[in-house]
């Protein structure tokens, strides 16, 4: 048996003991790491910002899924159903941020291991961008699409505010006027967070003004925060979910 066969046959027949010839499950990444076992799902019904069925029903409607080390898996996924990437974020058991621990994105774990080319990158969408796809058109076309900055607000309010279709940026310089162009022809409006000097309001004012020339219609900007958050929840960097959980 010449070398190449014979390295070939133990392969196949190391594979074969470890059980990697089992049947390659085809499903997208999303659907196989579905999962609301991560802290931050866990963490939305233990702090009393969703019951358990809104937290299942929220989970499923933005698919949210588990890392392997309990983080939750924000997946980018266009309207016509095309993956973006997944931004995989930590929690603590208060549901506020884990700071010590970085985010990172689905795409870049693929290539430190080999299965996606180094020159690869990837573009992002608005989180949540699905739920305007046409198979929910018809139910919700006449549903305004607000766009807050956290997916962690998406996800609560789209519970308690199911009059509006949620979706989140994933950060304050994350949103722009191309991101907003899948939702044109729909009723926009943008609720930016807050702070001290204006400058989330200002920032977003900025997007508003370039989507209305780009998409060529009237972007609403949400300015509830700035005129009733205190002083002390502007300086907190408080957003919408802060605002109504308050009390």
């Amino acid at each position: 048996m010449k070398s190449k066969e014979l390295f070939q046959h133990t392969f196949k027949a190391l594979r074969h003991e470890l059980g990697h010839d089992r049947p390659r499950d085809t499903r997208p990444m999303w659907q196989r790491r579905l999962s609301t076992q991560s802290v931050f799902c866990r963490a939305l019904v233990d702090n009393g910002y969703l019951t358990e069925e809104q937290m299942q029903r929220a989970a499923q409607r933005y698919r949210l899924g588990t890392s392997r080390d309990g983080g939750v898996i924000f997946w980018q996924t266009d309207q016509l159903e095309q993956v973006y990437d997944g931004k995989i974020m930590y929690y603590r058991t208060d549901c506020h941020r884990d700071h010590s621990r970085k985010p990172t994105w689905v795409s870049y774990l693929l290539k430190r291991n080999g299965l996606l080319p180094e020159y690869w990158k990837s573009e992002h969408c608005l989180f949540g961008t699905h739920l305007v796809n046409a198979q929910f058109t018809m139910h919700n076309a006449q549903l305004a699409v607000a766009v807050v900055e956290s997916e962690k607000t998406a996800i609560i309010l789209s519970e308690h505010y199911p009059d509006c279709l949620w979706l989140a940026a994933g950060g304050l310089y994350e949103l722009t006027a191309v991101k907003l162009f899948p939702l044109r022809g729909r009723k926009i409006i943008l609720f930016p967070d807050t702070d001290t000097d204006g400058m989330a309001y200002g920032t977003w004012y900025k997007v508003m003004q370039e989507a209305q020339h780009l998409l060529g219609q009237t972007i609403h900007l949400s300015a509830l925060l700035e005129q009733r958050a205190t002083k002390a929840e502007k300086a907190a960097k408080i957003d919408i979910v802060d605002y109504l959980f308050r009390n």
